[in-house]
């Protein structure tokens, strides 16, 4: 993320380049991503649907709405921007922080995958019935351009994965390294296209998003959190980062085609506290631990909660 937002401050890019390459770098992010999972296994893990569908209509549903109202006292930029990157399905990393986190790891496959199959009526849906003016085209536009993005990739990687799954075991190892370099590329894309616009933002006013995002980010593991309640501690885990730890690439890629540079800015700078809270959110929810030699000489693991 450095590398790419420092290397398009640097060297301008131009608009419609720009747009071409951006779309099928997205794609190919979410085809490798999906190339990890399978997607028909999942499903028949899903042992409670109900469970699922909740989850769902308060990810994609009621918190983007509930924080669109929320935000809008303040700033209607600032409300439409955090609508948009609240709306995004959970991000396919969600499963690696997950299990980092010492969450439940087939939970978060199935909130990935549920919230990624709904995202581009739901978005749509919910950038329509909120009459949002700051974007550029018709919502159906939209809704074209992310079903194309999301279920293109979605069924060619299940197809390449049923038809050559040895192939794809043996380089899957390498899809996390090569995401990471598209989405620095990506990055690089659009501040590189938009530098104009960015460079005349002062530090105070960049500092001033930076909190807002940070304060909507532990909000989302709160919220996340709290709307796991039937859930194990696991459970919990699962369900704070699937309300955190949305797909921001997806987030960024709309911002740039359809809303204009404050929204923009917005969702690259989301990148800052999507990737510094997890060790802070991992450290509160499973307290301090502390190592106590046994009777027997054996190191025991004691959790303060």
């Amino acid at each position: 993320m450095t590398v790419g937002l420092s290397f398009g401050l640097i060297f301008p890019i131009n608009s419609d380049l720009f747009k071409v390459l951006l779309k099928p770098a997205l794609m190919i992010m979410l085809f490798m991503v999906f190339l990890k999972s399978d997607i028909i296994l999942i499903f028949h893990r899903i042992k409670n649907f109900k469970q699922v569908i909740f989850l769902v209509t308060m990810y994609m549903i009621v918190m983007p709405v509930f924080f669109y109202f929320l935000m809008n006292w303040f700033n209607e930029n600032l409300a439409v921007a955090v609508l948009l990157l609240v709306a995004m399905p959970a991000g396919a990393a969600s499963t690696v922080l997950t299990d980092i986190a010492g969450g439940n790891n087939e939970l978060s496959a199935s909130i990935a995958i549920t919230t990624s199959l709904v995202a581009p009526f739901t978005v749509t849906t919910l950038l329509w019935v909120l009459k949002i003016e700051s974007l550029a085209l018709n919502p159906l536009c939209m809704l074209i351009d992310l079903l194309v993005f999301i279920f293109i990739p979605l069924i060619a990687s299940q197809v390449i994965k049923k038809n050559f799954r040895k192939e794809v075991e043996r380089i899957i190892h390498l899809f996390s390294s090569i995401n990471v370099m598209i989405l620095s590329f990506s990055i690089f894309l659009i501040m590189g296209a938009n530098r104009h616009i960015i460079l005349t933002y002062s530090l105070s006013n960049i500092l001033m998003k930076l909190l807002f995002l940070y304060l909507t980010f532990m909000a989302l593991h709160l919220i996340g959190y709290l709307i796991g309640y039937k859930e194990d501690k696991r459970g919990r885990i699962s369900t704070a980062i699937g309300a955190a730890y949305m797909n921001n690439g997806l987030a960024i890629l709309l911002a740039a085609i359809y809303f204009g540079p404050d929204i923009l800015i917005f969702t690259i700078l989301a990148e800052i506290p999507w990737n510094t809270l997890l060790g802070p959110f991992k450290k509160v929810v499973n307290g301090k631990e502390k190592k106590v030699l046994s009777e027997k000489g054996q190191v025991v693991i004691l959790e303060n909660n």
